[in-house]
């Protein structure tokens, strides 16, 4: 069964085992300070979204946090649940869906800016093996989306 056909399907030699192993224990770690905060670890990204850019539509943020309707949705109608976002659909436009902060999820970021420096050596790097390591895998996500 070993031979040089097959180390092409050995685990140690995937790249994408490593990526997602490692992304799934990063989630993991960010559960305790986002449960202070009451969220996700994806309702966090589609929250840090918002904050920076303000009301878009539901598509915009899909394209932004790489989720697609039918997990974004539900994520949404949760978030509005909590009272952090409202969904609105304009009346010129009914087939568009409007995302904005409400006061409380807008109030959360003052919450928030205590995430990163929780997470604070999450991945044992040095500063500029992270700065190599986000620069590598901003290069691979944006020509993924080519």
């Amino acid at each position: 069964m070993s031979g040089e056909r097959y180390e092409c399907i050995r685990l140690e030699n995937q790249l994408c085992f490593p990526l997602y192993a490692c992304a799934k224990e990063v989630v993991r770690r960010y559960r305790k300070p986002l449960d202070e905060l009451g969220l996700t670890y994806t309702q966090y990204v589609v929250m840090m979204v918002l904050w920076e850019h303000g009301t878009m539509s539901e598509g915009e943020l899909g394209k932004k946090v790489h989720l697609d309707s039918g997990t974004l949705a539900p994520l949404l109608k949760r978030l509005e649940k909590q009272g952090m976002v409202k969904r609105i659909r304009p009346e010129t436009d009914e087939r568009t869906l409007m995302i904005e902060l409400s006061e409380a999820g807008d109030t959360l970021r003052e919450k928030a800016v205590n995430v990163p420096a929780a997470m604070q050596g999450c991945l044992d790097l040095t500063p500029e093996e992270i700065v190599q390591l986000k620069t590598i895998l901003d290069k691979a996500l944006a020509r993924m989306e080519e």
